[in-house]
């Protein structure tokens, strides 16, 4: 005899639409179907309000002067390789200003994604993917293998480097995604030879270590349309990200919230600004010297929000492990499972990563 619960459960999928934004446009209603229920994760710890931005303060965002790492005197240079660690150690993000990747060109890749969500249904169709490996892959927000609701967003993924992938529409998205991907890579580069230095290492070491030449970098658009009943939806859930940095950027409309000192703070970018996050893997590589950051993504009844974001990893068929450095034989061990990036993109896309820690190690084996 079946429950009472699962006679009145709701469906798992929308079951005629295709993505978030084609169900608003098509109801126009005031409350979310239940399958996008997601309050019960709202609730479980505090909000603290807006994390504050100020260079040096205490319990406050940083704020990275890139091109005093470029141009800065060698002082300068140690202040901001000083700035970096406390940034990577302390909250595991940090914003960065006077970089190369100019304000109108993001613009314009906000423009380019929003002309492409803004593309029918059915050419939209034509990028969906099923693979976390598929180089385009266009949908929305639900993997039945591992989500209890469906997540209030759209997206649109591109392999971005090593071989870069994009579709053939808007007319010009690709030349605009490749200048932007592009851009936003120098940047890292630049960081990732900063950090190699705050860790006591060469200066090259992490690209070494991570063979960031042939590095796998992600260009990802989460596109998260005014929601009626924004208490009860998520645009994603509380999740850490692969790879060593990622890179964002945003419409302006708010919604990123980061966890730090076990409160979630609300996180506004500045116009000209790349927010920048710390990865799974930089902390891998780091032993846990520096923190990937837990982040999600609320939404809102007022305005669409739109969120740009690279992600910047090892090469795919690079074993990434801690630096033995960075590693205490006597006292300590390495504190990470090693894999390679791409299993540790399959393991974690298909919900089979039980860790990235030691105490799992054989766990994750046998997944």
């Amino acid at each position: 005899m079946a429950s009472a619960m699962s006679m009145n459960a709701s469906p798992v999928h929308p079951p005629k639409i295709t993505t978030v934004k084609a169900l608003v446009e098509s109801t126009g209603s005031s409350s979310i179907p239940s399958f996008y229920n997601f309050t019960p994760y709202l609730r479980d710890e505090p909000i603290a309000g807006d994390a504050p931005i100020a260079g040096d303060a205490e319990d406050s965002v940083p704020i990275i002067d890139i091109s005093l790492l470029v141009s800065g005197t060698p002082e300068e240079q140690s202040q901001i390789i000083h700035q970096l660690s406390k940034a990577c150690s302390d909250w595991g993000c940090f914003m960065v200003i006077n970089h190369d990747v100019t304000e109108s060109l993001t613009k314009a890749m906000i423009a380019s994604f929003q002309e492409f969500f803004d593309l029918p249904e059915e050419e939209k169709k034509e990028y969906q993917g099923n693979h976390v490996m598929d180089p385009i892959r266009c949908g929305t927000g639900f993997n039945p293998s591992m989500d209890k609701a469906n997540y209030w967003r759209d997206f649109l993924k591109c392999f971005a480097h090593p071989e870069f992938h994009t579709p053939n529409k808007p007319a010009g998205f690709s030349e605009i995604a490749r200048e932007f991907s592009k851009r936003n890579r120098e940047v890292v580069i630049i960081l990732l030879k900063a950090i190699s230095k705050s860790l006591g290492l060469e200066e090259s070491y992490v690209e070494k270590a991570a063979n960031f030449e042939l590095g796998f970098q992600l260009l990802a658009a989460n596109y998260y349309p005014t929601c009626p009943e924004p208490e009860k939806a998520i645009g994603i859930p509380a999740h850490y990200d692969h790879g060593l940095l990622t890179t964002l950027v945003n419409n302006g409309v708010s919604g990123l919230q980061v966890k730090h000192n076990e409160k979630w703070f609300n996180v506004n970018i500045p116009a000209n600004v790349l927010f920048v996050q710390v990865a799974d893997h930089l902390e891998i590589l780091s032993n846990g010297k520096y923190k990937s950051i837990a982040h999600r993504a609320l939404v809102n009844n007022k305005a669409t929000r739109m969120s740009i974001a690279l992600a910047h990893g090892p090469a795919l068929d690079t074993v990434m492990r801690p630096e033995p450095e960075l590693v205490d034989n006597e006292s300590d061990q390495p504190a990470y499972v090693e894999m390679t990036y791409s299993k540790f993109l399959e393991l974690q896309q298909t919900g089979r990563l039980r860790s990235k820690f030691q105490s799992d190690i054989e766990q994750s084996k046998a997944v």
